[in-house]
């Protein structure tokens, strides 16, 4: 690793569809309440992609927007990383299109799937190429298009998930600051409780995997919630240790947006007040790989985020999986 540079966010976009869908409106197809959503999860409303519009143009124009912020050309993009489980085919792959739709030529570019806690993990992988000096600036983005894998029959998953795109050039400083630490995680023998079981080479599709519903999202929802409940603040604390910063250092929290009681379990493992800890779920939903990146879009853009901040992002997801990282902001 190089000395006398980190790395740092330098610019933050964010895109959501324009189609919102509410709890009220959920209620006139399904067998649920606008009462039994938010008392469960904390959402109110949802963003939906129309049927033209794929995970790749969502991405497009979050791309286009952090790099207006960090006040960089896309010919200056040395890599463009997407996290999404929802791409726009299997190949090429929906980085390679962002890479065309921005005009990144120079760009190296690929996409990576570790569900909810993609984008950490991509934005982890871009550090690296940076602190190794191969790369000076990146392009990383969390994106999906979930509606496009729901069963709208199914009201343990179709209330939760939502569609979006955010994204943040990461660049090498030689400025104080930057990401201090990242924490990734697995355990592939919880596997099966979240799960797009068909469309890979395990179930090609073919009539009976469409008529069975196996393209759509398979979720267990409780044991997702255990799992979630415990693994949120314990990553924040681990990625904190690695960066030697104490609980009581931290300025704000930006979690995975999947559930308002996941969220205040990780808030109170960090002694956490509310105030401290960013919140659009009620908004948005569960974007998976999405989810952070708008959050910090969101919280940067509202000015919630000073300099020197102690900034820690985290999220779990299918696999299993989860991530964290210790940002002290420097934008």
């Amino acid at each position: 690793m190089n000395k006398g540079y980190s790395v740092k966010i330098s610019g933050t976009g964010s895109c959501l569809p324009s189609n919102v869908v509410t709890n009220f409106d959920l209620e006139k197809i399904m067998n649920t309440t606008d009462e039994w959503i938010r008392s469960r999860t904390g959402i109110e409303s949802r963003r939906i992609a129309d049927e033209k519009t794929a995970t790749s143009d969502l991405s497009t124009v979050a791309a286009r927007r952090a790099l207006e912020d960090a006040n960089l050309n896309a010919e200056d993009v040395d890599l463009i990383i997407v996290a999404t489980i929802t791409p726009d085919m299997m190949f090429p792959s929906t980085a390679c299109i962002v890479q065309k739709n921005i005009g990144a030529s120079k760009a190296a570019a690929f996409d990576i799937e570790a569900a909810c806690s993609g984008f950490l993990y991509a934005l982890s992988i871009g550090e690296q190429f940076i602190k190794g000096g191969v790369y000076k600036n990146a392009l990383i983005i969390g994106a999906e298009t979930l509606s496009k894998i729901m069963d709208w029959e199914d009201r343990n998953t179709s209330v939760v998930f939502g569609d979006g795109a955010g994204a943040v050039v990461i660049k090498k400083t030689t400025e104080s600051g930057g990401i201090l630490s990242s924490c990734l995680g697995a355990d592939g023998s919880k596997g099966d409780v979240l799960t797009q079981p068909a469309g890979g080479s395990r179930i090609p599709a073919t009539h009976g995997s469409i008529k069975d519903k196996l393209h759509y999202i398979k979720m267990e929802g409780n044991e997702v919630f255990r799992f979630a409940v415990r693994i949120m603040g314990k990553a924040a604390v681990e990625a904190l240790k690695l960066s030697n910063i104490k609980l009581e250092d931290i300025d704000f929290l930006i979690p995975h947006q999947a559930n308002i009681r996941i969220i205040e379990a990780a808030a109170k493992r960090l002694n956490l007040s509310k105030d401290k800890v960013y919140m659009n779920l009620d908004k948005y939903g569960n974007m998976s790989a999405a989810s952070v990146p708008v959050a910090l879009d969101e919280a940067s853009k509202k000015g919630l985020l000073k300099k020197e901040d102690i900034v820690v992002l985290v999220a779990f997801g299918g696999g299993l999986t989860w991530a964290s990282t210790v940002v002290k902001w420097s934008k």
